[in-house]
């Protein structure tokens, strides 16, 4: 299975959209006690304001151990050369606890996905500057689903993000990869047993990406048909695959499946949490549960 070199990201770890509502404090207490639990990784997106690399910045700082992921920075936000001077830096402050996540982020118009990507990527790995070379290099990933976005992964970068996608997908993707890459799977999460009550949250989370061009493409290649998606609702059997509902044994047993399917990592997203609150009662259960004894600090 893929590994990055001298990177601890351990099986599992915390990806998380709740820091975008919360003040510094809480966020740096939330993640000074996940390093506390055990948690290896926190996996964090650019989404609506936190701007990726100043975010990773600060949650590096605030934790001796943790490793931060861009999860993802969207190469949309910044020209290369300033994502690539800012990686620079946290790479040589933070040695091996920073991965830098790239992705599109769902797309600009009139732009070609592989193409864009693959510029940025000519454009990063040519620039030159006064920046001291670190002594561990950037490491980076990039977002990908298709056969041709995996292929580039693969081939410029330690690996692979995915994000809603299936234990098939991730079968799929670890075949394409080939054995060396990382693969590393985003899954949400919602800790309710009624299954009415779960659905109805699950749906109100997936709807923007069953609204969304891109994503539809994306569930489409996942098998599902257009009747599945229409009207953004989703039907039971997609919302049950994407989001992994019930009590912690239900919901670590099918976390397990893409870990089974050839993922080196993946990164737990909890949904059903109120806006500006803290997914941590939830984050401490799955700690329990899923990560080694002894970890904690």
């Amino acid at each position: 299975m893929g590994t990055i070199e001298n990177m601890r990201l351990g099986r599992y770890g915390i990806w998380t959209f709740d820091f975008e509502d919360q003040p510094a404090g809480l966020i740096r207490d939330s993640v000074q006690e996940l390093e506390e639990l055990g948690w290896p990784a926190v996996w964090i997106p650019e989404s609506n304001g936190r701007e990726a690399l100043t975010h990773a910045g600060f949650l590096l700082s605030a934790t001796e151990r943790l490793t931060v992921v861009n999860g993802i920075a969207r190469i949309w936000s910044r020209e290369p050369r300033w994502t690539r001077g800012a990686a620079l830096l946290l790479a040589d402050a933070y040695p091996d606890r920073h991965l830098l996540g790239l992705g599109l982020g769902g797309g600009k118009p009139g732009e070609k996905p592989l193409r864009a990507m693959n510029d940025y990527l000519d454009a990063m790995d040519a620039v030159t500057s006064a920046n001291p070379e670190p002594r561990t290099p950037i490491r980076r990933l990039l977002a990908a689903y298709g056969p041709k976005m995996l292929e580039l992964a693969r081939d410029r970068s330690a690996g692979a993000h995915t994000y809603h996608v299936t234990p098939e997908h991730t079968a799929q993707a670890r075949e394409l990869l080939g054995a060396g890459p990382f693969l590393g799977v985003e899954h949400a999460v919602l800790f309710e047993t009624d299954a009415r009550k779960a659905r109805e949250v699950a749906r109100g989370h997936l709807h923007r990406y069953l609204t969304s061009k891109y994503n539809v493409a994306k569930f489409r290649r996942l098998g599902y048909a257009q009747a599945d998606i229409d009207g953004g609702r989703g039907s039971d059997r997609l919302v049950d695959d994407l989001v992994f509902w019930g009590d912690l044994d239900t919901i670590t047993g099918k976390l397990n499946a893409h870990l089974d399917a050839g993922a080196d990592h993946v990164g737990i997203q909890v949904i059903g949490v109120e806006p500006g609150t803290s997914a941590m009662p939830h984050w401490r259960r799955l700690a329990e549960a899923l990560l080694p004894a002894g970890v904690a600090a």
